[in-house]
């Protein structure tokens, strides 16, 4: 999960995200799929004009502690107050009325500011959700079957060369009449490998479409791949089938090149092909099946205790444990087994360079197991408090006022309201553009009252009008969509309700990860 503490700021009359490169939880290894959990809204990596010495004018609202200070994090008082909600009646109609001297009050059932003016909330840092595709990139993108990318990963070719040495080894000694070339079969057979691991993937993702479940991107990767499906299954028995069809189509392959084996001669090319082909997927699937998250088989199991209890979490947390109890057996029992000659290989008396490779390959399958079961634990924790984020109680009072008015006349309308967002109308009352809060705090004090709003204000657009009924995971995915750092929240009817800034939900989103379950 990508929880970004970036620092970037807006650029006048430009909200468009930047490129992310924060930290992001790993992704599973080993073959099974991941349902990936929504992120949170991000900075969006900008600048704003900042004035070094502000003079403080009379006609504009003072801070409450001097002028606003660019600290790099977001202020407290940004967030949503407690204070009691507003009523029904005190909503800002659709079509207001051009405002004279009376500011219009606020919308319906969100907290007030009062403490807190308009003017100077925020630390002009705007706040971008950002688009999926600019922050999701995993390596080289090789396709999109079934309209979902599949990338491969720099840690691939590592992989490949890693399998090509050793393989290749085994097959100069198999077949010696190679000689150099016994090196481009087994690169050969490195690659047919992965590609079976594709298909063991894309069995994940036919069966996540057919529930209609999003899936994000297909990444081949350090021992395996990934299926990162952004929903999960609304049921344990779609649970349960999603997890399955990939193991199972590991046991399709290994048939089927069982089957081409015995069509050719066992101490040909082909024939040595096929063979690790077939015992490749047969170890491919036996893994997956392990009952243990983020394999395969602990989607299984969580699914199991799912529909025994009722309760997801209950199984989410059952399977994640199991995965931790495998990891420490693998890490302990990997190696012992190896040196005993139980896995076929002759038994080791004392420690060479086999036993130590040994070892460090069991080190790395037990961190993924590990850390795989320790990101599924924060991904149910952080879907059970999700329904929390609601548009409806993150949305900010805000008062209407029209393009050429004053700054600070619009400043003064909205501290009388207890509002802290301002949109901008036509003459005949239609909204038309937010005024950023950023560029509020980037004017000085001395030259509002000759700043119109309207010249700090961004365009409506249909990706920026959010209802207000929106919750969880589906005010993420809007937010994500249209990338700025505020939204017009509006009724079912197209009432406005208020304005929406991302830097809230973010706040939001990082104190629902933080929450114990």
């Amino acid at each position: 999960m990508d929880v970004s503490g970036g620092r970037g700021q807006p650029r006048p009359g430009n909200d468009e995200s930047a490129e992310h490169t924060g930290p992001e939880a790993p992704a599973p290894g080993g073959t099974g799929d991941a349902p990936t959990a929504p992120s949170a809204p991000t900075p969006a990596d900008a600048k704003d004009a900042r004035p070094e010495g502000p003079t403080p004018d009379a006609g504009a609202p003072a801070p409450e502690n001097g002028t606003p200070q660019d600290t790099g994090a977001a202020p407290d008082h940004g967030a949503p107050d407690r204070g009691a909600p507003a009523h029904g009646r005190d909503r800002v109609p659709e079509h207001p009325e051009p405002p004279a001297d009376r500011p219009a009050r606020a919308p319906a059932g969100r907290p007030e500011h009062p403490d807190h003016p308009f003017a100077h909330s925020g630390s002009g840092k705007g706040q971008a959700p950002q688009r999926p595709e600019e922050r999701r990139r995993g390596g080289l993108l090789m396709g999109r079957p079934f309209g979902v990318p599949v990338y491969v990963a720099p840690s691939w070719f590592l992989v490949a060369i890693l399998i090509t040495w050793v393989f290749g080894g085994q097959i100069d000694r198999v077949l010696p009449e190679l000689g150099a070339a016994s090196y481009l079969v087994s690169l050969f057979f490195a690659v047919a490998f992965y590609a079976s691991v594709l298909v063991h993937e894309l069995a994940h993702t036919l069966a996540a479409l057919r529930f209609k479940l999003p899936v994000r991107r297909i990444q081949l990767q350090f021992f395996g791949g990934v299926s990162e499906i952004e929903k999960e299954a609304e049921t344990p028995g779609r649970e349960f089938v999603l997890a399955f069809v990939g193991p199972l189509l590991s046991l399709v392959l290994a048939g089927l090149f069982y089957l081409g084996l015995l069509a050719v001669d066992p101490s040909s090319v082909p024939g040595v092909l096929l063979a690790g082909l077939m015992v490749s997927n047969l170890i491919v699937a036996a893994f997956n099946l392990l009952p243990g998250l983020p394999l395969d088989g602990g989607r299984m199991l969580r699914a199991v205790v799912w529909a025994i209890t009722g309760k997801p979490m209950t199984g989410t947390v059952a399977a994640a444990w199991v995965g931790r109890a495998l990891a420490v057996c693998v890490l302990i029992g990997l190696p012992l087994l190896t040196q005993s000659g139980a896995l076929g290989s002759d038994a080791v008396d004392n420690v060479g360079m086999d036993t130590v490779l040994d070892a460090l390959l069991a080190a790395i399958l037990a961190a993924i197991i590990w850390t795989g079961a320790g990101n599924s634990l924060r991904m149910a924790r952080l879907r059970e408090h999700l329904p929390e984020l609601r548009a409806r109680t993150l949305t900010r009072r805000a008062v209407p006022v029209e393009s050429d008015t004053p700054l600070s006349e619009a400043l003064r309308r909205a501290n009388a309201a207890g509002a802290r967002a301002l949109v901008v109308v036509d003459a005949d009352g239609v909204p038309v553009s937010l005024v950023r809060e950023a560029a509020i705090v980037g004017v000085p004090e001395h030259r509002r009252p000759w700043v119109p709003a309207g010249t700090l204000a961004q365009d409506i657009t249909d990706g920026m009008r959010v209802s207000a009924e929106l919750a969880g995971e589906e005010l993420l995915d809007a937010l994500r969509a249209t990338p700025a750092t505020e939204y017009l929240v509006v009724e079912e009817t197209g009432e406005i309700y208020g304005v929406l800034s991302a830097a809230d939900v973010e706040r939001a989103f990082v104190k629902a990860m933080a929450r114990p379950s």
